[in-house]
Parts: structure tokens; sequence; C-alpha cells
């Protein structure tokens, strides 16, 4: 039999009382402690980080100043060939931390009859080894390095790479653009190039060490993993393909971040082993690096743990003595905690209308049985704001699956079309990875012996990517039925697509015309995947121009290219969401499975060729 008495509530309030100073004390000292060890940690990684950047620019620095003064010193349009092929040999030898140097000119810049002109000069070994680069087997205009220089106009670092003349460590390049005079002031001459292997960064991050098991990783202006412990991340891998196979969005989000070039210390899960660590990262001075220190968070807080855990067993020895000398009095408040306890039970067990006792006393048996009241009450409005929101979410999600039909609605899918037409053949098909999407297919006759036929992929998803997939496929309507040049057509969409684009959404697109009479196809690609042709039994991508996606940017002039199609030829149009397709194994379906597949079909039924490319 319980008793009832009025000391067993003293008894508890004591315990309690006496457990709330425990617990109080425990939590300001492991609060505190974790406070103060966690900002040393934090000082400590901006410490090695300014001192990691502080060594890497020391050898950076150098190496872009002497690309720099090259650039400058190939400014001067009288200096002979046999000069300028003998600088990258003599800047190389005198710079150490220099792999090679390149001078690459435009075609023609030194002699109407070069078109090719660019010595390049590296180490091999204890020797250094001078080549000219360029021909009709390594056209180096066509060159990242070469290229996103040329485009932007001023020094850009390379993503990292594995070199493949000398070292064949992995290696980042910095590239410098010079100009020259002309009669209407200066003109664009060529590039200047410095690299740089990476073997002294991987042995001076390896040197970096926080706490037992923490590590460094470095990303490059993509992401690039740049150094990381576990190696086969290195190069081959960005944090975002990383955060895609870990379905990770917050690491995506640092991702973006770091790339950004900006500073953080935060907690998140190690990539290694799960454990909860922290992450400080901060920008590096070369090419939009990112620097990262990675260390358990159980490592730091160790002494924090412990002391902790010594105060809880001194803290628990009194608590017990405590109990004792009150324990004879407990038993006179069991019955009411009880009883509250029975109704807690029955809440939990799904029946938030039980009956609670209302409090009679104010001491912490009453406190606790108004919580539960409280408690009770919440449960309540949280039941019905729960079912708000379900018919809230319901809602939105039966309009998207409007907003899907009504896109779907504006796209040819009666199939077979044109049957009147014996001339040509025709079959589209289109399924977005969500609800609605910004892919988008059409074809039409703009007379009656001209067919148009398009393709496009909006940037992004969802409804705005939607949205911006009507009106691009709207403005191809439109501008097809005014003029029949496929090139005039892209910049006048693009033009419209890019007057008061806040939004920065951009689409690709292949745009062509045939003329069912003689086979003739003219067409314009404005960076979007090219074509698959079939022609003559053979089977090939189309060749493109590899000009700009239409909507980022206004009065960009694209070209018009020809080709004629005879009976039997098949031009395959397709966006990459094809190409770029995963199987279970995280491998892409790739350019070069769908060029296989194209080269085995044997019918000329459109239908058919895609067929297996169309789900349910």
């Amino acid at each position: 039999m319980i008793s009832k008495s009025l000391g067993l509530k003293l008894t508890v309030l004591v315990l309690g009382v006496s457990a709330l100073i425990l617990g109080a004390v425990l939590t300001n000292t492991y609060l505190f402690s974790k406070h103060v060890i966690v900002e040393q940690a934090e000082e400590r990684s901006r410490t090695l980080g300014r001192e990691a950047a502080n060594r890497i620019a020391a050898l950076i620095k150098p190496v872009e100043q002497a690309a720099q003064n090259i650039a400058l010193a190939m400014e001067d349009s009288s200096l002979r060939s046999e000069e300028i092929s003998l600088l990258p040999q003599r800047v190389v030898n005198n710079n150490q931390d220099l792999f090679g140097m390149a001078i690459a000119f435009e075609p023609y810049e030194l002699s109407k009859d070069k078109r090719f002109f660019s010595p390049y000069s590296y180490r091999d070994q204890d020797e250094i080894k001078s080549i000219m680069i360029g021909g009709p087997d390594e056209n180096y205009f066509e060159l990242h390095w070469y290229k996103v220089c040329k485009e932007k106009g001023v020094p850009v670092w390379s993503e990292p790479y594995y070199d493949t003349v000398g070292s064949k460590s992995l290696m980042v390049t910095y590239s410098v653009p010079f100009y020259r005079a002309d009669k209407g002031g200066t003109h664009f001459a060529g590039v200047v190039t410095a690299d740089i292997t990476l073997d002294w960064l991987q042995e001076m991050m390896s040197g970096f060490k926080l706490y037992q098991t923490g590590y460094t990783l470095i990303l490059s202006a993509s992401g690039t993993f740049i150094y990381h412990p576990v190696q086969q991340l290195v190069s081959n891998e960005t944090i975002f393909s990383l955060a895609d196979r870990l379905q990770s969005e917050e690491l995506t989000e640092i991702g973006r971040n770091m790339i950004a070039g900006k500073t953080d210390f935060i907690v998140r899960p190690s990539f290694r082993d799960k454990k909860e660590s922290f992450l400080f990262y901060m920008p590096l001075p070369i090419g939009g690096w990112s620097l990262g220190f990675l260390f358990p968070t159980n490592e730091v807080l160790t002494h924090v743990h412990e002391l902790t855990r010594n105060t809880l067993l001194i803290g628990l020895a009194g608590f017990v003595v405590l109990t004792l000398a009150v324990l004879w009095i407990s038993r006179r408040i069991t019955q009411p905690i009880r009883t509250l306890s029975d109704g807690a039970l029955e809440i939990a067990g799904g029946n938030l209308y039980a009956t609670l006792p209302s409090a009679q006393s104010k001491d912490e048996v009453g406190q606790l049985t108004d919580s539960l009241n409280t408690m009770q009450k919440s449960l309540h409005a949280y039941v019905a704001n729960l079912e708000q929101t379900t018919i809230h979410k319901e809602r939105i999600e039966s309009e998207l699956r409007i907003a899907r039909d009504i896109q779907m609605g504006i796209l040819p899918k009666l199939f077979p079309a044109f049957s009147e037409y014996e001339e040509f053949d025709i079959f589209a098909s289109l399924k977005s990875a969500k609800e609605v999407g910004g892919d988008l297919y059409d074809f039409f006759f703009i007379d009656p012996h001209h067919v148009c036929f398009n393709i496009g992929d909006v940037s992004g998803k969802g409804v705005p990517a939607a949205f911006f997939m009507a009106i691009t496929k709207t403005l191809i309507k439109v501008m097809a039925e005014r003029d029949s040049d496929p090139h005039r057509i892209i910049e006048k969409v693009n033009n419209d697509l890019a007057e008061d684009n806040e939004s920065c959404m951009f689409v690709t697109l292949f745009l062509a015309i045939l003329d069912i009479r003689t086979g003739q196809v003219s067409y314009c690609c404005a960076g979007h995947n090219p074509p698959i042709l079939r022609q003559a039994g053979v089977t090939t991508y189309l060749k493109t121009m590899g000009e700009p996606i239409a909507g980022a940017l206004p009065d960009i002039e694209y070209t018009t290219q020809y080709l004629t199609l005879a009976p039997g030829d098949t031009i395959f149009l397709y966006t990459d969401g094809v190409t770029e397709a995963m199987n279970i194994n995280d491998e892409l379906y790739s350019d070069a499975r769908l060029l296989n597949f194209m080269t085995q079909v044997e019918t000329q039924n459109a239908a058919d060729i895609i067929e297996p490319y169309h789900y349910p």
C-alpha cells in the first residue's frame, strides 16, 4: 500500500531541487568549457589557415609575376621569333618552382605563313626540354587554358590536371593574355602560360595536423578536390559530385560557399568515418581555391567530457546520500505522480483527450501537472495545424500536376504526326525529372514545303523552368513564321529572352528547318548537345559551331549550317537528360553509349528508335 503523506512531497521537492542544481552545474560547466575549447580550436584553425595561405602565396606569387612579366614583354612587336623561342627556357631555368612555360600566339600573328607558333619549355628530370606545340592534331586555340584566357581577357588559373608531357604529376596552369598595338588601338595577340606541379602542395598539406585524426582538404574554383587524404577523390571528383553521391544538400551548400571565397567554422559529419566534426574553411591566394580543415569534435572536447564526467560522478554520489536521508518520506507523494504517469501514458498511446488531474498545489507536482496539461493543449493545436498543412500540401501537389498537364498540353504529342506526308517521319517524347521541368521540343510547318523542328533545355527545374520553356517555345514559333533562317530565329529569341532576365535563366537550343522536297536541312545550335546524324550507313555526332546558350546575353550572333538528308537518313535530337542519366551504380549513360545505340539501330521508324528511352 503506497503512503499518501505530505512528507513524500517534501522528499521529491528536495530531490528535485538537488537534481536541478546538479544539472545546472553540469550544464554550465559543460557549455562554458565547450565554448572556450571550441573558440581555441577555431583560432587554431585560422592560424594554420593563414600559415598555409602565406606559404602557398610565397610559392605562387613569383610564378604569377614571371608569367606577367613575359606577357608584358610580348607586347613588343619588334621581338623576333628566335628571341621569343628562347624566353620560356630562360624563365624555367631561373625559376626552380616553375615546371614549364609556353608563349602561344594567335594565328598568323608573327608571320603570315605560320598559323601556329607556341614555344614550350619544361623540366624533364634534371634537364630542361623545349618543343614547339601546335598543329592540325594539336590545335591549342581550342584548349581550355587558351580559350578561357582569351575570352575573359584576364589572367586565370586552370583546373588541376595530370601532366602528359614530363612529370606525370598533378599540375595547374596560370595563363596571362597579352596584346599588341595596331592602327585601331590594341588587339589580342596570344597567351603566356606558366605550369607548376602540385607535389609541393601534397607535401605541405600532409604536414598540417589538427588533433589526432584531423585532416586537410583543398578545392579548386570549380569544387574539384586538389588535396584530400582519400587519394581517389583528388582530381577525380568535385565536392558537388560527392554531395550528390551522398545525397547531402548541406555538403552542396558548403561547396558553394567554399568556391565563393567565404570563410566559416561549422559542425558537420566527416565523409571518411561519419563522425561529427568541426570544419573550418577559407579562401587561398591562387585560382579561387579554398582550404578546409576537418577534425572530430570528440577529440576537441575530450577534456570537456572528462571534466563533466568527474563532476557528474561527484554530484551523483551526493545525490545518493541525500536520497537515503529523505527516503523515509518519499512514498507520500507517489500516488499523485502515478496518476500523472497514467495520464501521460494514455496520451502517448494516442488518446489526446485523456482526462488529466488538475494541479492541486504549486509545488513541483503541481508544475508537472500544469506542464502535462499544457502539453496536451499543444498537441491538440499541433494536430490541427498538421491537418491544415497536409491539406495545403495536397493542394500544391494537385496544382503542380495540373501545371504539368498544361505544360505537356502545349507540346505536340499526337503521333504519327503529318501522316499525310510520306517524305519524312518524326516522333518525340518528353519525361521531366519533376512534376514540371524546362525541356522542350516542337515541330511545325512554316510553309507547305518547309518543316521546322527544334529541341531545348532550360536551366534549372520546376515551375520557373517550365515558364521559361513555354516562353521560349512560343517565341520560336512566332519568329519561325516571320523568318525561315535558323540563325536569325535564334538571335531574335535570344534577344527577347535576355531582355529583363533578372533571374539569369538560359536555354540551350537546336533548331532546324527541313525542305521536304530536296532534303536540305538548315540548322543552328545555341549551346545544345549536338544531334546524332545517321547518313549513308555512317553514324556520327553532327558538327556544330559551339556557339553560346540563348537568353544569357543579348546581341549574340549565331550561324546557320547546312546538310542534305537522303532517303533513309536519320537525325536524332536529345537533351542531356539522356546522356547524363545514371544507373544504380552512379554510372552515366554517356555520349559514347548513345552513339553506339544509334549505330546499332536497324529500324527507320522514328517511334521505334525512341522507344527504348521512353519510360511510362
